[in-house]
């Protein structure tokens, strides 16, 4: 498996002679509207939709926070395949968004003849109650024969989400996971996404060979990051591997 971190929650994932590409975030550093308050971006994506190339499918956690989907994502979406996301999402985007429910599943076939099931699990983007505030997200896990399970959280804060995933598809073999212990006062004090600390805890809950955070640096509403996860991930070694915008990551 390969991986090219763009930044933010979006990253190239080449697996099984496929491509997919997660939360596509491509505008410049400014700030973003939503709703009555803004979201502010402090970095811009490593390359652009160009330098991505065409993509058998994107994974699209959620649609209604700029964060995670900004003018030139959705304007790229417009050129996928097939965009798997909520039910929201679908009905708010139209097509090529397909609601992808939790539990449920689409196979792609592959360029050796087999194929790729990507499978819909739950996420919850914030405390217990908060999903009438924060709205509809899901995250993926990615499966097929002679590849490794790889589980995609999108914004998740909850552990025992993850411990619940876990115990349904027996853990995974790369855990990428959507990081940056976000804040935003539609919560109060309350986590967003998973913490440093979190990533760390996740990675033992699934057993993950590979533990890659997302979604960690780019965005003031984030308070965990790029100075917070060595420490934080140290105990997992080789296991953990944060990534440089624009890199490769190769996964073995």
């Amino acid at each position: 498996m390969e991986i090219r971190y763009v930044g933010g929650p979006t990253a190239v994932l080449d697996l099984g002679g496929l491509r997919l590409l997660t939360d596509p975030t491509f505008d410049p550093p400014g700030d973003y509207p939503i709703g009555d308050r803004a979201l502010s971006k402090t970095g811009g994506p490593a390359f652009g939709p160009e330098e991505v190339g065409a993509v058998d499918a994107v994974l699209l956690s959620h649609d209604q926070h700029p964060d995670n989907l900004d003018r030139a994502g959705r304007a790229f979406l417009a050129s996928a395949p097939v965009v798997l996301s909520t039910g929201a999402a679908a009905e708010r985007l139209g097509d090529p968004v397909r609601a992808l429910p939790n539990w449920t599943h689409v196979d792609l076939p592959r360029p050796d003849g087999g194929t790729l099931r990507i499978t819909g699990v739950p996420a919850q983007h914030g405390p217990d109650g908060s999903e009438h505030l924060v709205g509809e997200v899901t995250g993926f896990v990615l499966s097929g024969e002679g590849l490794p399970t790889v589980y995609v959280s999108g914004d998740n804060a909850s552990l025992d989400v993850v411990r619940a995933i876990a115990e349904r598809t027996g853990g995974a073999d790369v855990a990428i996971l959507f990081a940056g212990g976000a804040k935003t006062p539609l919560a109060g004090d309350a986590y967003l996404t998973l913490t440093s600390e979190d990533v760390a805890t996740a990675a033992d809950v699934l057993g993950a060979r590979h533990v890659v955070p997302l979604h960690f640096e780019h965005w003031a509403h984030f308070t965990h990051g790029r100075d917070t996860l060595p420490k934080a991930l140290a105990a997992l070694g080789e296991r953990a591997h944060v990534p440089d915008p624009g890199r490769r990551l190769t996964l073995r």
